[in-house]
């Protein structure tokens, strides 16, 4: 860890120097690149100082105790004092070592979301919608902004798929445990018998590419047009507004239909075919990364799960963290806080234990 915080202290050093630099203020873009890095190390170099200075404070208060002879008084309120500033010490260090901790380069990215429906009929389109609603309170809390990119509705208020961009601060880091297979026990309203109906729904989250990191050439692609349909194929739009883009070299498709104007079509397929395109790079380029994410994201079979909704008991499970909540309303109206914060926790202490 030595090595890192010298490491850390160094490049801060530099940074200072360089938004210091009158060339470099005159080159604005460069300054707020640099002026970016500083800010994400200042966190690091201020917990160090906080650390340095406790264990100074640690120091003087153990040679203060060490000369106590009579005074019980002080020397009570000595112990007291090395007992909190140690506890302080511990708290710091392992701040610390979360901080230099290797940052994910994603986790500040807009996400691509994708939720198809899996095993269950109309029960698990339903619950696409659901999980949609849950994740656009959820970013709505946060001050994130939701826009659908594309959906396929069925007749009964469900969806077959629903893909839209999360954007906002940060976005990437939160949401991306929340891909993979979710489960849904309930009993429809069209079962007689009150019998529980287990389905499934599977949650892709990509982080949204920028333009400068997906090439794409328009050569590539083959954009076709037709007219935009609603539940069970009926058409609702006389228009060839629907744009459907295929990448020729690898094959994917996408296609968007939301918009009245086939020009925001387009934008939004193109958007979610980045998103695509920058995630199977990064799947190519890191086996280890495509095995977890075929693992986390799997067919969509019942036995596959991260987590589990039960209505008839009000409660839902993260399989993956063990934690239980019995507040299945509150959840479906984005309150997934807790989920999402032991998620992490239970990353950072993942890797903490290969650092160690």
């Amino acid at each position: 860890m030595h090595d890192k915080i010298k490491e850390v202290l160094n490049r801060h050093k530099k940074l200072e120097e360089l938004l210091n630099d009158p060339e470099v203020i005159a080159r604005q873009k460069e300054w707020q690149k640099h002026a970016k890095a500083h800010a994400s190390l200042s966190t690091i170099v201020n917990t160090h100082q906080d650390l340095k200075e406790t264990e100074e404070e640690l120091k003087q208060a153990k040679s203060l105790l060490t000369e106590q002879k009579d005074d019980q008084e002080m020397k009570e309120f000595l112990q007291e004092e090395i007992t909190s500033l140690s506890e302080r010490q511990e708290e710091k260090k392992e701040e610390l070592k979360l901080l230099l901790l290797p940052k994910d380069p994603r986790d500040e990215k807009n996400v691509v979301m994708e939720i198809r429906s899996g095993a269950g009929g109309d029960e698990a389109a339903l619950f696409v919608a659901s999980l949609y609603r849950m994740y656009a309170r959820y970013a709505e809390k946060q001050g994130w902004k939701v826009d659908i990119l594309s959906s396929n509705p069925t007749e009964l208020g469900g969806f077959k798929e629903m893909v839209f961009v999360v954007e906002g601060h940060g976005a990437f880091s939160h949401l991306k445990f929340e891909m993979g297979v979710h489960r849904v026990q309930r009993i429809p309203t069209t079962e007689s018998g009150g019998r529980i109906h287990t389905s499934t729904v599977t949650v892709a989250v990509l982080p949204e590419a920028e333009e400068v990191e997906v090439d794409i050439d328009p050569n590539e692609l083959r954009v076709d047009l037709f007219c935009s349909s609603g539940p069970g194929g009926q058409s609702v739009n006389t228009t060839h507004s629907a744009v459907r883009i295929t990448h020729e070299p690898t094959g994917l498709v996408v296609s968007c239909q939301d918009e009245k104007s086939q020009h925001k079509n387009k934008e939004k397929a193109l958007r979610v075919l980045r998103a695509r395109l920058l995630d199977a790079a990064e799947a190519e380029n890191h086996a280890e990364m495509a095995e977890a994410r075929r693992l986390q994201v799997g067919t969509g079979d019942r036995s596959e799960r991260i987590r589990t909704y039960n209505y008839p008991q009000g409660r839902v499970t993260d399989h993956r963290i063990g934690l239980t909540l019995h507040k299945l309303e509150e959840v479906l109206e984005g309150d997934i806080d807790s989920f999402i914060e032991e998620l992490i926790s239970a990353d950072q202490a993942e890797r903490l234990k290969k650092v160690e």
